[in-house]
């Protein structure tokens, strides 16, 4: 188990709230690549757990389901209901759903459970939920994510600068007990320089650490630094994300 503090990780997506989808295309590969392992199937009541600005709460009620949209950021759920993407809306912590068990055919999470405390808790509070014969979809990241990002750091300093993930066997082993599958899934994303690949981390919210953030501005000079560490193809900045993609189905 991580010791997280959920109320800095709800700040730093909230300071994302209103352009976060302009820097969400980790999350829209990552939701095709999910969405692709379900099959086409058909849900009437979906959960969609870490919902963000609502992009796969709009998905689902677009296509019938009666969608209730969790987030632990009282901003992001703010923009969902702004944006009108779901029937319901609930503030609440992955790891302690406020929801009677059984209540829906689906529990959708992309790219939120990372930020739990206890991924085995946060799965077994969507499993919770679903009613038999239903499904949980997961996504997250997997330990080695960020490598670009992490290199190039090491030429300014030796702080941690991203989080560690959990391993593909670590994830494997959250779902031990179940009906479950899994697939894993690289992603990079291609930027201009070396801190536009940062500015997207900022940009999604994803900024804070486990381990704690010293606060500063990086100097003319380190940025220098960090755009020579990091590895250039042609021209491009790459930022590489490992991705595990869990379904379970509920007996």
């Amino acid at each position: 188990m991580t010791l997280v503090n959920k109320q800095a990780i709800a700040a730093a997506f909230g300071r994302a709230a209103t352009y976060y989808e302009q820097h969400a295309g980790l999350q829209r590969q990552s939701a095709d690549a999910l969405l692709a392992l379900l099959a086409g199937r058909e849900y009437a009541h979906v959960l969609d757990a870490g919902c963000g600005p609502g992009r796969m709460s709009l998905y689902w009620r677009e296509r019938g389901c009666d969608v209730t949209a969790l987030d632990l950021s009282p901003q992001m759920l703010a923009e969902a209901q702004r944006q009108n993407v779901a029937h319901h809306y609930l503030m609440a912590d992955i790891e302690a759903i406020p929801q009677d068990t059984a209540t829906f055919d689906l529990a959708w999470s992309n790219l939120a459970v990372q930020w739990c405390g206890d991924l085995r808790s946060a799965l077994s509070e969507l499993y919770r939920v679903v009613r038999p014969g239903g499904t949980v979809a997961f996504s997250t990241l997997v330990h080695g994510s960020m490598p670009e990002l992490r290199q190039a750091w090491q030429a300014v300093d030796n702080r941690a600068h991203a989080n560690n993930f959990l391993s593909v066997e670590q994830l494997k082993n959250a779902l031990h007990g179940w009906d479950a599958g899994y697939h894993t899934h690289a992603v990079t994303l291609w930027f201009d320089d070396a801190l536009s690949a940062m500015r997207s981390l900022k940009g999604i919210g994803a900024t804070h650490l486990h381990e704690g953030r010293e606060q500063r501005v990086l100097t003319r000079s380190q940025l220098h630094q960090l755009q020579l560490a990091w590895p250039c193809q042609q021209g491009r900045y790459p930022l590489t994300y490992h991705l595990f993609l869990g379904v379970i189905q509920r007996d």
